[in-house]
């Protein structure tokens, strides 16, 4: 009877430690997680700065402090915020306040320092951010974590991407490392520093949602990590690190009905990014690669006509007369399924591999034709603005339920227009806006709310305005005839 004591007070003892033991083991691997955040945090933040921007109301874009941001594609009603303090793209309805004749703070934002190809140099210092923190500034300043203020100049800004470069006459400052964004996996640890609300080098951790977002209407080059790391307005331009502290990907925008955080954040991945800064340093613009086509995504329904599987390639919807693509032998109905040598399944991701191609190199180019494939060699031209407008791809108004096409020389022939002579609607949704006006696939649409279109950049920013009042004014022409319509939503 008193074995049996004995072993059941074991037992017990046992069974009372076990949990304990685990407990301790839990905690344990939450603080060796708590200090790797720690350590990232005392690696990455001294080369992060608060940036903040003085300059002429008219100089820093139409809106004014605390202006909401409208809407932008492709979610409707919710919209993407970027977050420059608060001054935000995309102007308020009402009057407009009148701007200062002197100089004043616009805005803030963030950046980091990067060691760029030309290496560290000992009387200057790169400091990467967006485009959108600095644009417009006549007067930078930044702030280091250990408090020193050093005035910077803008060296180089790119619009479509939405990246910047800003110099300081002041060598030997700590620089980050790049990681190989491409490598980077969903549900890996990131975190994001920058300066949200202007509280300086604040700290959040997440991990990466998703990789390779494209087409959300945010910059014209887009391939966006998206991570649940809390951002908030003026993190702008700061760091997405990993755990190893280099950088992932820089913050740029976030998804939100509010204006503050909703759990979806947006960050150029730093290939992408850094390719485009050294270009910047190097020439102080960027040259991009040209092909000289219109690209589509292959759905399932299109990819049954082409006899392929859905996600298998894009499709060429286009080619442009004396275009590289054309001089290369592409035609309309190809479907191109890789580029020198990777699989190709994404219209932006593709878009954005042409773009950082060095123009005048010969690349190949695979895809299926009738069913057979064949590889074909192309020398990449180089990309003009006037290129860019006619080759842009068709974009989506989801509010009014269509899709629009910039006119090109053969589209301009097939439906009876000019090139530079209104848009193309190439798909209305069942039951839309557009739909329900009568609006029909093959119709040019001249003038939005009176003003003309030459391009799809010319009618998506005739819409934003058109945001503000909740109906657009369009002049449209099908078989030769002319009409206004009015849509409302």
């Amino acid at each position: 009877m008193r074995s049996d004591r004995f072993i059941f007070s074991l037992a017990l003892a046992a069974f009372l430690t076990g949990p304990a033991q685990a407990l301790d083991g839990g905690v344990e691997s939450l603080r060796e997680t708590s200090k790797a955040f720690a350590s990232v945090a005392r690696a990455v933040s001294p080369s992060v700065v608060f940036i903040q921007v003085e300059g002429q109301g008219a100089a820093m874009g139409e809106a004014p402090l605390g202006a909401p941001f409208g809407e932008e594609f492709p979610f409707g009603e919710e919209f993407f915020r970027r977050f420059f303090g608060d001054r935000f793209p995309g102007g308020p309805s009402g009057p407009q306040p009148e701007a200062p004749s002197e100089p004043r703070v616009m805005g803030q934002g963030s950046g980091f320092v990067f060691t760029a190809q030309k290496g560290l140099l000992a009387d200057k210092t790169y400091i990467m951010t967006n485009n959108h923190v600095v644009e417009g500034a006549q007067k930078i300043r930044v702030t280091f974590q250990d408090g020193r203020e050093l005035e910077a100049e803008v060296t180089g800004r790119d619009p479509q991407s939405d990246v910047a470069v800003i110099e300081l006459k002041s060598g030997g400052l700590p620089a980050l490392t790049m990681a190989d964004s491409s490598q980077l996996e969903v549900g890996e640890w990131v975190v994001a520093i920058g300066n949200p609300f202007g509280l300086s080098h604040t700290l959040t951790v997440g991990v990466v949602s998703a990789t390779g977002r494209t087409s959300l209407g945010i910059n014209d080059y887009e391939d966006f990590i998206q991570t649940d790391a809390a951002i908030n307005p003026g993190n702008s331009g700061g760091p997405l690190v990993n755990l190893d502290g280099e950088v992932v990907g820089m913050n740029t925008a976030i998804f939100s009905r509010s204006g503050g955080y909703m759990g979806v954040g947006f960050a150029i991945p730093i290939n992408l990014a850094n390719a485009i800064a050294n270009q910047l340093i190097e020439r102080g613009e960027v040259t991009r690669g040209y092909l000289g086509i219109v690209i589509q995504p292959l759905t399932a329904d299109l990819a049954e006509s082409f006899g392929m599987s859905q996600g298998e390639g894009i499709l060429i919807a286009q080619v442009s007369d004396d275009s590289p693509a054309a001089k290369a032998g592409l035609r309309q109905g190809d479907v191109i399924v890789a580029y020198r040598g990777e699989p190709v399944s994404d219209v932006g991701n593709f878009r954005n591999r042409v773009a950082l191609t060095t123009p005048g190199t010969s690349q190949d180019l695979t895809i299926v034709r009738e069913g057979e494939r064949q590889t074909l060699q192309v020398t990449i031209g180089t990309l003009t603005p006037d290129a860019f407008a006619s080759a842009a791809p068709a974009q989506t108004s989801d509010e009014l339920g269509l899709t629009v096409q910039t006119l090109t020389p053969q589209l301009a022939e097939q439906f009876g227009g000019q090139p530079g002579e209104g848009v193309l609607v190439t798909e209305v949704k069942p039951g839309s806006i557009a739909a329900t006006a009568g609006i029909e696939p093959g119709t040019l649409i001249l003038q939005v709310n009176r003003q003309w279109v030459k391009n799809v950049g010319d009618f998506q920013n005739a819409v934003k305005a058109g945001r503000k009042t909740g109906r657009v004014l369009f002049l449209v022409r099908k078989e030769g005839m002319q009409r206004f319509v009015v849509l409302s939503w």
